[in-house]
Formats: C-alpha cells, sequence, structure tokens
C-alpha cells in the first residue's frame, strides 16, 4: 500500500482540465511510487485549476505545456512543495533524473496531438 502516481497519454481531449474520467484506451505514459513531493506540486496544480474533489486521490489533473515548464523550473531548482502524507514515503532528491524523462515524454506527446494527465492512488 502506498501512493501510486501515474501520468497517462490519450489522444482524446478531456471534456474538462480536472475531474474527468479516465478513458480505458487511455495509455500509461510515467509512473512513480511514493514521489510524495512531485504529488504534492500536482496537488497544487490541481487546485489551481479549480478541481473540487475533498482528497487529491484518483482524480486526474491535465499536463499542459506551461504547466511542464513550470514542473521542469520547479524541479531543476528544488522547489517541489514538501509534502507528507500517512502512506505517501518521502522523496528524496534520487527523482531528478526520472522527472525530467517524464517531462520530454510528455513534451514529446503533446506535440504529437495528445494529451497529457496526472492521476495517483494512495
Amino acid at each position: 500500500m502506498g501512493l501510486d502516481m501515474f501520468a497517462y497519454v490519450t489522444p482524446k481531449a478531456p471534456v474538462a482540465s480536472v475531474d474527468f474520467k479516465r478513458e480505458e484506451t487511455d495509455e500509461q505514459l510515467h509512473y512513480w511510487r511514493k514521489h510524495s513531493d512531485l504529488h504534492g506540486w500536482m496537488e497544487e496544480l490541481y487546485n489551481k485549476k479549480e478541481g473540487e474533489a475533498d482528497s487529491f486521490n484518483c482524480v486526474p489533473v491535465v499536463l499542459n505545456k506551461e504547466d511542464l515548464k513550470r514542473l521542469e523550473s520547479d524541479i531543476k531548482s528544488g522547489s517541489l512543495p514538501p509534502t507528507t502524507g500517512f502512506f505517501f514515503g518521502e522523496s528524496n532528491g534520487t527523482e531528478l533524473n526520472d522527472d525530467l524523462l517524464f517531462i520530454n515524454k510528455a513534451r514529446q506527446a503533446i506535440a504529437a496531438g495528445n494529451t497529457v494527465y496526472y492521476s495517483s492512488w494512495w
């Protein structure tokens, strides 16, 4: 049990940038395990995009080009928000290369006309 984090890619644009239903045909683009600070960053993005869930769990948030640019900057500067939770584990800085790999894959998917979104389960 713990924080499982996913990025998905879909050729169809969701009806909203948050709180939409994941389609079975959406493909997993990336996976993280217990990277709590990245999850905290995604939760802040979800709230900025006016997500309505009481708990940031099993709810999606779309990542656009501008979001990825800000995420990359925050990752490189060590500015992901320190985040804790009972099942979250700890981010320790070793995630940097994997996070940048995700950003590269997400940018490629968006350039190909797809939509990229994040979701988690804990």
